[in-house]
C-alpha cells in the first residue's frame, strides 16, 4: 500500500477506536445531572408542585385569626354624652370546616395525583437530557473524526498536487491534470473549514449541556437491552414511558376536578367560636361620672354554622362544565401523547436498525475503496489511468469513512433514543455515580403534612453552573499546507 493509503488508513483507524486517556459517556451524564439547569429548574418546578397537597389540605384543617384596634374619638357627636374618648379592643375566632361537600377531599386527591405526575414529567426531563447527551457527544466524536479524515485529505492531495507538478515539468502529464489536482485540494480545504465550523459547533452544544468543555472523548460503552422488534419496543414503551405515564396520571386528576366542581353547590358545615374584649381605658361616660359605668365589656359564642349555597349565579354550573371540557382536554392529550410515543418508538426502532446496516456497508465501502485507490494508483503509474481516476478514488475513500463514522453516531444516538422512549434511559437506569441520585419522593414525603404557618426553607441558591468562563472553542487543527501554484 502507498504512503497515501496509509495516511488515510491510519487516520480512519485512529478516529474510530479508543484513546487511553478521554472523557467518557459516563461522566458527561454525571456532570450533566449535577449542573445542568434544565434538570434542576425542573426538579425545583417539582418542588414547588409538592406544595399544592398542603395548600389543597389547608382548606380542611381550622382557621383562626385575632384583631386588636386602639382608637382615639377625637371629634365625638354633641349629642353622645357619655361617649368614651379612646378605646382598646381584642377579638378571635376559630373556624373548624366539618363537610365541605366533598371539594377539600376531591382537590386533595387531584393535587396528589399531579405530585405524581409532576415526577413522571421529571423523570422524562431526565431522559430527555440524557438523550441531548448523547447526540451531543457522539456529535463531538464524529466531527472530531471527520474533521481529521479532511485534514488527511488535504495532506494528501497536496501532495498529489507536488507530483503533478514535477510530473508536468518533464512533459510526463498535461496542464489539465495540475488543474485538476489544484481545484480538488481547494475544494478539500473548502470541506475541511466546513468541518472545523461543524466540530465547533457541537463542542459548544456540548458545554451548553454538560457544563463542560469536552476532552479526549472515549468511545461510548455497548447499549444494553435493545428490543428485537419494533413491537416489542412499542409494548415497553406503553408500560413504562414516563410521558405517556404523567399524561395517564394528568387525565386522572382532571376528572377530580369534577368531582371538586360538583361540591360548589352542596351545603357546608363548620364549627366556631368567637369572643371580643373592649377596655375603654376610663373614659367611658363623658360628663357622667365614670365610676357608674362599666369599663371593660366582653363577650364570647360557640356554635355550628350550615351554609346552603341557593343560586349563585349559575357559576357552578359553568365550573362544572369547564373541568368537564378540561377532562375531555386531557384525554385527548393522553392519546396524542400515546401517538407520539409509538410512532417515535417505531421511528427510532427503524433508525437504529437502518443504521446498523449502514455501518456494515460502511465497513465493506472503506474496504473496497482503499483496495479500489491501491489498484488506481499502481494502473495510473503504467498509463492506464488518469490523474482524475485517482482524485476521484481519494474522494470515494473519503466519503465511505465519512459515511461510516457518520453511522456509528446515528445509529448510537438512535438506539439510546429507542431506550427513552421505552423509558430507560433515566438516571435510575443508567447507574450513574458521583453521589446519591435525586428523590422526588423526598421532598413530598417532607411538604405533604405539614401545617405550622411559618415553617418555610431557606431561599433557594442556584444549583447549575455557568459557562462564561469556559474558553471558546476551537478545532485544533494545525494550519493549512499552502500548495504551489503551477503555472
Amino acid at each position: 500500500m502507498s504512503k497515501r493509503n496509509l495516511l488515510l488508513s491510519a487516520v480512519a483507524i485512529a478516529t474510530l477506536s479508543s484513546p487511553a486517556h478521554a472523557d467518557t459517556l459516563r461522566e458527561a451524564f454525571v456532570a450533566a445531572y449535577k449542573t445542568n439547569p434544565t434538570l434542576s429548574g425542573a426538579q425545583a418546578g417539582q418542588r414547588a408542585e409538592d406544595e399544592n397537597v398542603a395548600i389543597a389540605k389547608a382548606d380542611g384543617r381550622p382557621s383562626s385569626g385575632s384583631t386588636f384596634v386602639y382608637q382615639e374619638n377625637f371629634l365625638r357627636n354633641a349629642n353622645s354624652f357619655t361617649a368614651p374618648l379612646r378605646q382598646a379592643s381584642a377579638s378571635g375566632d376559630i373556624s373548624v370546616p366539618i363537610y365541605s361537600g366533598g371539594r377539600v377531599k376531591n382537590s386533595v386527591r387531584a393535587a396528589k395525583t399531579r405530585v405524581s405526575a409532576g415526577q413522571y414529567d421529571l423523570r422524562g426531563t431526565e431522559a430527555s437530557l440524557f438523550s441531548n447527551v448523547v447526540a451531543a457527544y457522539m456529535d463531538v466524536m464524529r466531527d472530531e473524526a471527520v474533521v481529521k479524515l479532511n485534514r488527511a485529505n488535504v495532506g494528501v492531495l497536496d501532495v498529489n498536487l507536488e507530483a503533478t507538478g514535477d510530473r508536468f515539468e518533464i512533459g510526463d502529464l498535461t496542464r489539465t491534470d495540475v488543474a485538476q489536482s489544484e481545484s480538488r485540494l481547494e475544494v478539500a480545504k473548502g470541506e475541511l473549514e466546513t468541518a472545523r465550523a461543524n466540530l465547533i459547533s457541537s463542542k459548544e452544544n456540548y458545554i451548553a449541556l454538560v457544563g463542560q468543555v469536552p476532552g479526549e472523548l472515549q468511545s461510548p460503552p455497548p447499549l444494553p437491552n435493545l428490543p428485537e422488534s419494533p413491537d416489542e419496543a412499542v409494548d415497553i414503551a406503553l408500560q413504562f414511558n414516563p410521558d405517556l405515564l404523567a399524561a395517564k396520571e394528568r387525565s386522572e386528576a382532571a376528572e377530580w376536578d369534577i368531582k371538586t366542581a360538583r361540591g360548589v353547590v352542596k351545603p357546608t358545615v363548620s364549627a366556631y367560636a368567637q369572643g371580643s374584649y373592649v377596655n375603654y381605658l376610663d373614659t367611658l361616660g363623658g360628663s357622667v361620672a365614670s365610676a357608674t359605668l362599666v369599663q371593660e365589656q366582653s363577650d364570647a359564642q360557640a356554635g355550628v354554622r350550615l351554609t346552603v349555597p341557593i343560586y349563585q349565579g349559575g357559576r357552578p354550573a359553568a365550573q362544572v362544565r369547564q373541568a368537564q371540557a378540561r377532562s375531555g382536554q386531557a384525554y385527548e392529550q393522553l392519546i396524542e401523547t400515546e401517538r407520539s410515543i409509538i410512532a417515535q418508538t417505531r421511528a427510532a426502532y427503524s433508525s437504529w436498525r437502518a443504521s446498523e446496516r449502514v455501518i456494515q456497508s460502511s465497513e465493506r465501502a472503506v474496504a473496497a475503496s482503499a483496495l479500489s485507490l491501491e489498484g488506481v494508483r499502481a494502473e495510473n503509474s503504467v498509463g492506464n489511468r488518469t490523474i482524475l481516476d485517482i482524485l476521484n478514488a481519494e474522494q470515494e475513500l473519503l466519503n465511505a469513512q465519512v459515511q461510516l463514522v457518520t453511522a456509528r453516531r446515528n445509529s448510537y444516538v438512535a438506539g439510546f433514543t429507542l431506550l427513552a422512549a421505552m423509558g430507560r434511559a433515566e438516571a435510575r437506569d443508567l447507574g450513574l455515580d458521583g453521589g446519591p441520585l435525586y428523590d422526588p419522593q423526598v421532598n413530598y414525603d417532607r411538604v405533604k403534612g405539614q401545617f405550622y404557618d411559618f415553617q418555610s426553607d431557606p431561599n433557594p441558591e442556584p444549583q447549575a453552573t455557568h459557562t462564561v468562563n469556559t474558553p471558546a472553542q476551537t478545532a485544533d487543527i494545525e494550519p493549512l499546507p499552502v500548495s504551489k501554484g503551477r503555472n
